[in-house]
């Protein structure tokens, strides 16, 4: 029988918490099972081991990635949106490493969970950058460069690896200008042949 008060729910919430303190990839089960104060077996009764509390986090951190970013973007258009979602984004992985790491994990076809969880923060940066109105294989392009430039960023910020004396934050805002700037013009950038 589960122990009283711990869930699913419950086991994957502290996961997460551990993560964003050590990072996913020092998450155990063990360290886990501690935090709970159970005995390591007892998380089975509510996870798949580690890979199914990995799946789970992840999970749950495209839900809450992309209700972040869309609450960001909304009401806005073309550059404002961009630019809002982009501090928004920088501002979350920051705020809970762990969870950022679990939520770039590609989905395994056919996981639907994860691949509509996955599909949300996609569509998010669609719409965020609908005002630019790119369509087809630019707007993926687009969105591929968009989170190349973004996940880039905060990686290097995170990892210490940012040490010029240079502001940060004003870096941080060209980058997204420039963003703005290339998606504006995007049209008329000639792709390389396939």
């Amino acid at each position: 029988m589960p122990r009283a008060g711990l869930s699913e729910a419950r086991v994957v919430e502290e996961g997460e918490r551990i993560a964003d303190e050590v990072g996913m990839s020092n998450l155990t089960l063990a360290a886990l099972a501690g935090r709970l104060g159970v005995r390591q077996p007892s998380l089975y009764k509510h996870i798949a081991g580690t890979d199914g509390l990995r799946r789970s986090i992840a999970i749950r951190a495209k839900i809450e990635l992309a209700g972040v970013l869309g609450r960001a973007a909304v009401g806005l258009s073309r550059d404002d949106a961009l630019a809002s979602m982009a501090h928004a984004y920088r501002a979350w992985a920051i705020e809970h490493p762990g969870r950022y790491a679990a939520a770039q994990r590609a989905p395994v076809p056919g996981d639907v969970d994860d691949e509509v969880a996955s599909a949300a923060v996609v569509g998010v940066a669609f719409d965020a950058i609908a005002g630019y109105e790119l369509r087809d294989d630019d707007a993926v392009d687009a969105i591929r460069s968009l989170r190349a430039a973004l996940h880039g960023f905060v990686t290097l910020e995170t990892g210490g690896g940012f040490g010029l004396p240079a502001n940060v934050d004003r870096s941080f805002d060209r980058l997204v200008t420039g963003l703005a700037t290339a998606f504006s013009r995007w049209d008329r950038v000639a792709a390389t042949p396939e």
